[in-house]
């Protein structure tokens, strides 16, 4: 990983991959319900925009980048930053069959750097920014990603939308004071659990739905 955050790996055992940071399994392709209802959440509340455009922050296995694919219209565009080129050189290697194609929709574009960068660049670009970063607002991986959720970083995401877009951030665990800075950075908040699988089973997660109102 970039600035010395430690070496992922990309494990198979048939066709089931694993992504791991040492003896932590960071992500699993049997499992992508959180990741899926991040996207689809997400979309439910930008419905009603014209053109959307969705910043992804993480590629990790595509699992949010397809179902973004399958909600959003024809005329959108989805930006994902993903900060590890092994990442992205994985969904068009080995992992090509989880992915399915999705790199290659029109509607995508792969940039390969610091979501960060992205945000802090923009101003009323996007209305949706998805963040599947590390684990969480609690930095795993990474101690730069915690600029991310602070609340000068929630400010910039902020900045970043368009009025009435939404900042949707995925989490293994619950975080009271993440919540409390999305409100003091100037969001409406919500706080919703999903499963970790798609058939309603596994570990809790938790999505934070951050909408940016009025102008």
């Amino acid at each position: 990983m970039p600035d010395g955050g430690g070496e992922l790996r990309l494990k198979q055992r048939g066709s089931e991959f694993s992504i791991m940071l040492g003896a932590i399994e960071l992500m699993n392709s049997r499992l992508s319900g959180s990741e899926e209802a991040l996207a689809r959440l997400s979309y439910e509340r930008i419905r009603s925009h014209a053109r959307p455009h969705m910043l992804i922050g993480g590629l990790g296995m595509g699992f949010t980048l397809r179902a973004a694919l399958a909600a959003l219209p024809g005329d959108a565009r989805i930006t994902v930053g993903e900060l590890v080129p092994a990442v992205v050189a994985w969904a068009r290697g080995p992992m090509a069959g989880v992915f399915a194609g999705c790199l290659d929709d029109e509607r995508v574009a792969i940039r390969e750097g610091d979501v960060g960068r992205l945000i802090r660049s923009a101003s009323g670009d996007y209305d949706a920014i998805l963040l599947d970063v590390d684990n969480g607002p609690e930095g795993l991986t990474r101690r730069a990603n915690d600029d991310l959720y602070s609340v000068t970083g929630l400010r910039a995401a902020r900045k970043a939308l368009r009025p009435n877009g939404v900042l949707s951030v995925w989490s293994s665990a619950p975080d009271a004071g993440f919540t409390r800075r999305l409100r003091d950075a100037g969001f409406a908040v919500e706080e919703l659990t999903v499963r970790a699988s798609t058939k309603g089973r596994g570990a809790r997660h938790v999505i934070w739905m951050a909408t940016r109102n009025g102008q």
